[in-house]
């Protein structure tokens, strides 16, 4: 049968038509250990039973209404995200790339909005922020942007974790600094604590904006709500999605009401953004993700998971080299193609995902327990043994 999916990805040769848990399993019923989470975004794994029960109740009351009339669910996620944040107000839309063109608006209109010209944002090296136009200019990662330019103009960019180069960079027309805590796509790469409190002062000094890109730090992933507490820095606006959904399509853009000032009526919108169907799931990751002693399980799983990763690098030096990352968002740095690594992973029945810097993720679901982690291990370590013949 001819496929009539636009090329524009390159999918594995399997089918999954079930989820339970940390586990997915093939039409041809091989069950695959999910290490990859759907790129960070499974966060309760599959099929998690409040998860679905949220969802279906709330489908057979209502789906859409739209954004012309209160939404009782949105106004509740809102809240529970500022309660939890710095943040005074929040957008809800349907991705990470809507999450962030959001931020982009933010920052432009609020200096607009007080008759500046402040307008261009500072970015740096590695960095992914989506695939609309406005975040493939802020990323600049050439392999995203080949065959679409002109990039839209507005963005300059300096090496991540390289504080003097930023501070040289702002100009009176930069309106906003905006960096991911730790660049996911750009290979595992963690902001160092130092770096991000001179951007704290930067902006300060300079007064703008400070913006996090948290799409795929957010939600508990590094072991904190959101990856910002580690530093102690706190952004002006946040880009969330990927795990605030626990699968379904969610993205939120959480700022203060300063820096927001200038989002009034009008000025944006989203269609399906903060629909009932949306809001009740995110309620319910929210319910788990922020229930006493998640987060501590959290990082109690990240500690060993690291731990026995670096096993794993000492047994097969050859192969990989290192770890890297934070709570259960690490990743190993390989000595071969991490291409072949993944597939051979894939091939053993675990799930993994590669990412810039020739580096392997590993994202599982932060319910993953001890015994799924040592079957992890032991899959790592048995196609650690396959590449080394």
């Amino acid at each position: 049968m001819t496929n009539s999916v636009m090329q524009t990805y390159a999918p594995a040769d399997v089918v999954f038509d079930k989820g339970e848990g940390v586990y997915l399993f093939a039409e041809n019923q091989k069950r695959y250990l999910d290490f990859g989470a759907g790129v960070a975004v499974t966060c309760l794994g599959h099929a998690h039973p409040h998860l679905v029960a949220a969802l279906t109740e709330q489908a057979k009351k209502l789906w859409h209404s739209s954004n012309l009339y209160k939404i009782k669910g949105q106004e509740r996620f809102a809240r529970r995200l500022a309660d939890h944040t710095f943040g005074d107000v929040v957008f809800s839309c349907n991705s990470g790339a809507e999450a962030n063109e959001c931020a982009i608006k933010i920052a432009r209109k609020h200096f607009a909005a007080k008759g500046s010209e402040r307008h261009r944002i500072l970015t740096f090296k590695g960095a992914f922020h989506g695939r609309t136009m406005a975040t493939l200019s802020a990323g600049k990662q050439a392999k995203h942007c080949e065959g679409f330019g002109p990039m839209l103009d507005g963005f300059d960019q300096v090496d991540y974790n390289d504080l003097e180069a930023a501070k040289a960079a702002i100009t009176d027309q930069t309106a906003a600094i905006l960096v991911e805590p730790i660049q996911g796509e750009g290979g595992l790469r963690p902001a160092e604590d130092a770096f991000l409190k001179g951007l704290r002062s930067i902006c300060d000094e300079a007064g703008i904006l400070l913006m996090f890109d948290e799409v795929q730090t957010g939600v508990g992933r590094t072991g904190k709500l959101f990856a910002y507490e580690h530093s102690g820095v706190t952004p002006d606006v946040m880009a969330l999605a990927k795990g605030i959904g626990g699968g379904f399509p969610v993205g939120a853009c959480i700022a203060t009401a300063d820096a927001a000032s200038g989002m009034l009526p009008g000025t944006h919108g989203s269609t399906f953004g903060g629909n009932p169907l949306a809001m009740s799931v995110t309620n319910a990751v929210l319910d788990v993700v922020t229930k006493e002693g998640f987060l501590d399980h959290v990082t109690k799983m990240g500690d060993l998971f690291k731990s026995r990763l670096q096993d794993v690098v000492a047994a097969h030096g050859n192969v990989v080299k290192g770890v890297r990352g934070k709570g259960l968002m690490l990743a190993l740095q390989c000595v071969v193609p991490n291409g072949e690594l993944v597939a051979k992973c894939f091939e053993n029945g675990l799930l993994a995902v590669p990412a810039g810097d020739n580096v392997m993720r590993l994202l599982p679901p932060l319910i993953v327990r001890e015994e799924h982690i040592e079957a992890a291990i032991a899959i790592l370590m048995r196609t650690c043994t396959e590449l080394s013949e």
